[in-house]
């Protein structure tokens, strides 16, 4: 007999919103990873271009490390949902251990959206964001809010979050309090990040410019960058 807890109603409502989200973010690729060429033009036999097929790799690989415990997931249904062989994921990252430490790796993303000054960092998180959703068709941070693994991998991936993107900043941050500037800071990255996704495709923000979004959401975030 099994002891297995029965999800409720409001588990599996917020595991449907999660699935969703994760979906869009990796550029709607199907649940069961049957298909998620989407954006795989001028392929061959699955083995993709060196930066196209390591980015449908990554996205396939984010949505399913995110939406599955580490053991369920496999690198044949990574490959198959980014439209390459499993041999190229193989040749590309090693082992799967390898992919899902790629993964949950937010430096690259860090790199680009605190290369800026302090006194314009607000702005330039604001366009940076917008631009690494575009280029990396899906979210660069929100898989650490809506990951539905096992309890380990979830702290692993909130862990690295917090010294790959918080601390960084606070590091950088002058004046008092910064360690909870940068929490704040973060967290309105993950709201924006939020707000995008949920009002795409017919929303105001998804037909309003970088630059607008930035003239009302950057001022916000620069107050805590400065200080008060």
């Amino acid at each position: 007999m099994s002891t297995a807890e029965e999800p409720t109603p409001q588990t599996s409502l917020a595991t449907a919103h999660a699935d969703r989200t994760v979906r869009e973010e990796a550029g709607n690729s199907p649940a069961d990873g049957t298909d998620g060429t989407e954006g795989m033009e001028g392929t061959e036999g699955g083995e993709a271009g060196p930066e196209t097929g390591r980015e449908a790799i990554i996205r396939a690989a984010r949505r399913a490390f995110t939406l599955r415990p580490y053991a369920e997931v496999t690198m044949r249904g990574i490959a198959a949902a980014a439209g390459v062989s499993p041999s190229l994921i193989v040749k590309r990252f090693g082992s799967k251990e390898a992919l899902f430490n790629t993964v949950v790796d937010f430096r690259p993303a860090a790199d680009e959206l605190f290369s800026a000054p302090l006194d314009d960092l607000g702005r330039h998180l604001v366009l940076t964001m917008v631009d690494l959703r575009d280029r990396l068709r899906g979210d660069p941070l929100l898989r650490v809010v809506f990951s539905l693994g096992i309890e380990d991998e979830r702290t692993l991936l909130r862990a690295r979050f917090r010294e790959q993107v918080t601390d960084r900043l606070a590091e950088v941050l002058t004046g008092p309090e910064a360690r909870l500037r940068a929490e704040l800071v973060s967290g309105q990255l993950l709201g924006l990040g939020a707000t995008l996704s949920l009002h795409r495709p017919d929303g105001a923000t998804a037909h309003t410019t970088a630059e607008r979004l930035a003239d009302l959401y950057a001022p916000g975030i620069q107050h805590l960058v400065d200080g008060g």
